[in-house]
């Protein structure tokens, strides 16, 4: 099996740039949790290594803008090994659910659900999923974004295992304004 075939490395870029897909929108957010995800409003960049059977270099760039209804909207986009991503989406506080949800539309097939919790002053997102490569194989998704320090840095970690080898895809990518 191919561990950087076109599939793998699209849901790899995916998960680097939100972990973030089908969200319900907020009602009427709480102040304090609109003002955290609005501390994240700006320009990012980040750049890491995707490791599997070989290591590439993946370099990413995130914008994120006031929205409608205490939104805050991304567009991303990661470049590796020739392969582009383009991703597009909201964050949101759902006081109906009582959690931060996000929402993500991509040039790839990516989805899932990523829920955010508050961790002392920042918010992580967490997405596990089970989907196939353009072989057919099974694959487990699972991925981690960590929005930290009020606004002061974004982590991304992720990895790809492919169920029936164990083989796996991991990344690390570190953001920053």
């Amino acid at each position: 099996m191919k561990l950087f075939g076109p599939l793998p490395r699209m849901v790899a870029l995916a998960g680097l740039l939100a972990v973030t897909p089908m969200a319900a929108a907020p009602v009427i957010a709480a102040p304090a949790d609109v003002a955290l995800l609005k501390s994240y409003i700006g320009a990012w960049k980040g750049r890491g290594q995707l490791i599997g059977a070989e290591s590439e270099s993946v370099v990413c760039r995130l914008s994120l803008s006031e929205g409608n209804s205490d939104k805050v909207n991304y567009s991303g986009r990661c470049s590796l090994a020739g392969t582009t991503l383009n991703v597009n989406g909201t964050l949101a506080y759902s006081d109906q659910n009582k959690r931060y949800e996000a929402a993500m539309t991509s040039n790839v097939t990516f989805s899932g659900l990523a829920v955010g919790r508050k961790t002392g002053d920042g918010i992580i997102f967490n997405l596990k999923e089970r989907n196939k490569d353009e072989e057919g194989n099974d694959l487990t998704v699972t991925a981690a974004i960590a929005l930290k320090g009020k606004g002061e840095s974004i982590a991304v970690e992720f990895q790809v295992v492919f169920n029936a080898t164990g083989d796996s895809l991991r990344a690390s990518v570190p953001f920053t304004k």
